[in-house]
């Protein structure tokens, strides 16, 4: 008798350390697949822009020829667009939007290179209301060059990545007899192989009158500025900050270029807009680049 229940405390025992183990297992994968769950939902990221007052130029022509435009709020499902995926997509292991842009037939006016490009409207849909430097602005984009081809000379090319377009008001366009409202870009930011050079408008004639400085060829370049620090293919910041008569860009909050004189004085009689994205500056075939914005904030 005391064999048989010997036999038997010895079959309890076996079965609950079994039971145990297997709980113990149970609880082990259950927790590893948690894990699992987890890195998956990390790896998943989504870059920080509000698209609502942004329009988007693609490098691809619509039925009229010109190229395809994507306006709010359409364009807050531009990742559902198959017209837009080959050229503005969403990176979500980086967590950031992709501006893709190469030479095709699809230009804008007055210019032979194409682009991939966020044009900002104060007015979801609307190109006619823009602000002013004396009005103000600012705009900080976190962004990188994600990838780059080379010309002949093995130099990579070069795309703007930020602008501050003029605009002509309808009295402007009236007042000096032109067909359309376009006016001089007062800022470029480009990525030029590694580093971010500046260029700005500056007046020919310091003596020309309000009229006359309406006209785009009243204006010419500056000489340009590069920072001194090289970028590359890292993640960097741009802040562009806009007053009355002055114009400030930021790279990195650590090396600052201002532009404050008498050319951004006058430049205070055109309105204005912000660009970001990918303005490809080549025709070479075969040619590209993709930039990518993780963040990107304007305010006024």
């Amino acid at each position: 008798m005391k064999f048989i229940q010997k036999e038997i405390l010895v079959v309890i025992v076996l079965i609950f350390i079994s039971a145990n183990v297997a709980c113990q297992t149970t609880s082990s994968a259950a927790k590893k697949n948690a894990k699992t769950e987890r890195k998956k939902k990390k790896k998943v990221k989504l870059p920080n822009i509000n698209l609502s007052h942004w329009k988007v130029t693609l490098p691809v022509a619509n039925e009229e020829g010109k190229p395809y435009e994507i306006e709010p709020p359409e364009i807050l499902d531009f990742a559902k667009m198959d017209i837009a995926k080959p050229y503005m997509y969403i990176d979500s292991t980086k967590g950031a939007i992709v501006f893709h842009a190469m030479p095709t037939n699809s230009k804008t006016r007055n210019t032979k290179y194409t682009r991939s490009e966020l044009r900002e409207q104060l007015v979801p849909g609307d190109n006619n209301t823009n602000w002013t430097f004396k009005q103000g602005a600012y705009m900080k984009g976190k962004l990188a060059m994600e990838a780059s081809t080379k010309d002949s000379n093995g130099k990579y090319h070069r795309t703007i990545i930020m602008q501050i377009h003029g605009r002509l008001t309808n009295e402007q366009r009236d007042l000096i007899g032109e067909d359309d409202n376009n006016a001089p870009p007062i800022l470029k930011i480009y990525w030029d192989k590694g580093k971010i050079r500046v260029k700005t408008k500056v007046l020919k004639n310091l003596n020309a009158s309000d009229t006359e400085i309406l006209h785009e060829d009243a204006w010419g370049d500056d000489q340009g500025f590069s920072f001194e620090q090289e970028v590359g293919f890292g993640k960097f910041t741009l802040e562009v900050k806009v007053s009355d008569g002055k114009l400030v860009v930021i790279l990195n909050k650590n090396e600052y270029k201002v532009y404050e004189s008498i050319h951004m004085k006058r430049w205070g009689i055109f309105e204005n807009y912000f660009k970001a994205g990918n303005y490809f500056q080549s025709r070479d075939k075969g040619a590209f680049s993709k930039v990518r914005y993780y963040e990107l904030e304007v305010s006024h």
